[in-house]
């Protein structure tokens, strides 16, 4: 009971000695600076219209991130904030002390698909965990997956994957940047043999092998302009 009393108060003390610090420096910083908030541009145009009732709609032009307003609106907003982040006295002092409290090994609890073991496994600040296998439980564990490769710069991440029944064929999906779009790519497991199969336009979707292991059921999009309805393969 004490320790767990004596964890609460430390949280607090912590939570408050940040606020208390980020309110420091905020008045530091900002007793420095002059801030010019960008306009928002407000279209007063757009009116949708649902069941007949009108709702306007004034910021719809920031649905689209490849615009040249949309750009050029978040290219203001940057220009205010970076500067401001930059004379942050303590902010060094968060990322390194977060930095440490992230960097320790990682492990997922292991599973078995057919004969083979598998778990993830992340040495302290890889940006994403590695897939390992072991062909017993005796046996050393091996890279299996490793989602850090997808990439050079790291924007490409591993996005759900799923054995057949019989582990001999791994289905497993990568998103670039962030993105909800989904591609498929299937690998042998015995060697981690890539084969050339591929699925595009993947998006919110399971992956469920059929149990002979010859067919896979996804979720995609059709190839339509302005369409949004899923289909199911």
């Amino acid at each position: 009971m004490f320790g767990r009393v004596q964890k609460v108060i430390s949280k607090q003390l912590f939570k408050s000695l940040t606020q208390l610090f980020l309110l420091r420096n905020s008045r530091t910083v900002t007793s420095k600076m002059s801030f010019q908030y960008p306009n928002a541009y407000r279209d007063e145009a757009v009116v949708d219209d649902y069941h007949g009732n009108k709702i306007p709609d004034p910021y719809s032009w920031l649905e689209d991130p490849d615009s040249e307003k949309t750009q050029a609106f978040v290219n203001a907003q940057n220009q205010l904030t970076l500067p401001y982040l930059e004379r942050c006295e303590v902010r060094d002092l968060f990322k390194e002390r977060m930095t440490e409290l992230y960097d320790y090994p990682k492990y997922s609890c292991p599973f078995k698909r057919g004969s083979r073991y598998f778990h993830f496994y992340n040495t302290g600040l890889q940006n994403q965990s590695v897939m390992y296998v072991q062909e017993s439980l005796e046996a050393e564990p091996t890279v299996f997956l490793d989602p850090n490769t997808f990439s050079e710069d790291g924007t490409v991440a591993l996005q759900g994957y799923a054995f057949s029944e019989d582990g001999e064929y791994l289905a497993y999906g990568t998103s670039a940047s962030g993105s909800d779009w989904v591609e498929m790519h299937f690998l042998q497991v015995e060697g981690a043999v890539a084969l050339k199969d591929k699925l595009e336009r993947v998006k919110f979707s399971c992956m469920s092998w059929t149990h002979d292991g010859k067919g896979l059921f996804y979720n995609s999009y059709p190839m339509q302009e302005g369409k949004s309805d899923d289909v199911t393969h």
